[in-house]
């Protein structure tokens, strides 16, 4: 049975304030995802400034690299998300981590941020020792970096590596999943901060440069590889989202369409009937006073 024209007016109704929800949340995805980006590259630039500092520390003070245990335990950080609309964000993201990590599940640690990532993780038979908050603006970012580096602190001995896991913008609305081991800091890793050109003739000296200097310096390293990873990966997560807002937005505006259609088709089949009903009645009342040809009235 089809609808009456007050249905589906309510129903045009619903989809035109669906839309304009689908538009806000389009114009606040595209405009976080400016911010996280300019973001980034801020960050880029504070973090070379911190690889030639640890490059004029390596120099004046010696750096031991990490020897990690040969047969400890891998952790691993994943960023995910905690809210729906992001299409295959989380599954790519979870796709691309197990791909990558230890097939024995006893020689694994995982902190997740977001719960849906930590979800998909648990399907999977590998449940996360803890679960954080994905934080809701920039100001939040670095009070998450901070937790996740005090969560990993204690099983620093216990560990053959860390590895990061997380989406990267590739632009527009495109990202793809992405690794970085960010511990143990190795000999290959030194010689390749050491090596970075010095921006000018003179080489810098570090002022009481020392352990407390250079454990500084590397915490900021730390620091930063973290943030980065969290910025990138609500960038990507907005992208996403905004991807599935376009897709949702196309789908509103194709049925707006077709119920629009059916209301004016409707509408105009009811005017017919009513002008058929008036020209029927018409004649009918027409053939009941049949036409007088005498003359007479």
């Amino acid at each position: 049975m089809s609808d009456s024209p007050e249905a589906l007016r309510r129903k045009i109704d619903g989809a035109s304030d669906l839309e304009a929800v689908v538009r806000t949340m389009k114009a606040l995805a595209a405009a976080s995802i400016t911010q996280y980006e300019q973001a980034v590259q801020a960050l880029e630039n504070y973090n070379r400034t911190v690889q030639l500092g640890l490059s004029a520390c390596f120099r004046q003070h010696p750096f031991n690299a990490a020897d990690a245990p040969a047969h400890g335990q891998t952790a691993a950080i994943l960023f995910g998300s905690d809210q729906g609309l992001v299409g295959q964000f989380n599954d790519s993201l979870t796709a691309f981590a197990l791909s990558q990590l230890p097939t024995q599940h006893r020689s694994l640690r995982l902190w997740c941020v977001g719960e849906r990532v930590a979800d998909q993780l648990a399907a999977a038979g590998l449940p996360a020792a803890q679960v954080f908050n994905v934080p809701n603006s920039l100001q939040g970012i670095g009070a998450l970096v901070t937790d996740l580096l005090t969560a990993l602190e204690p099983h620093m001995a216990q560990l053959s590596s860390v590895q990061v896991f997380h989406n990267r913008p590739q632009g527009g609305t495109q990202y793809q999943a992405t690794g970085q081991r960010l511990l143990p800091l190795d000999t290959a890793w030194k010689n390749q901060v050491q090596s970075l050109p010095w921006p000018s003739k003179h080489l810098a000296e570090v002022l009481h440069c020392g352990p407390d200097t250079l454990r500084a310096m590397l915490n900021e390293h730390l620091f930063i590889s973290l943030f980065r990873a969290c910025t990138e990966s609500l960038a990507s997560e907005n992208a996403s989202r905004l991807a599935a807002m376009q897709r949702a937005e196309k789908n509103i505006n194709e049925m707006l369409d077709e119920l629009r259609q059916e209301f004016h088709r409707l509408r105009q089949n009811n005017i017919d009937a009513e002008l058929f009903d008036v020209v029927a009645g018409y004649d009918l009342l027409f053939k009941k006073e049949p036409r007088k040809t005498d003359g007479t009235a």
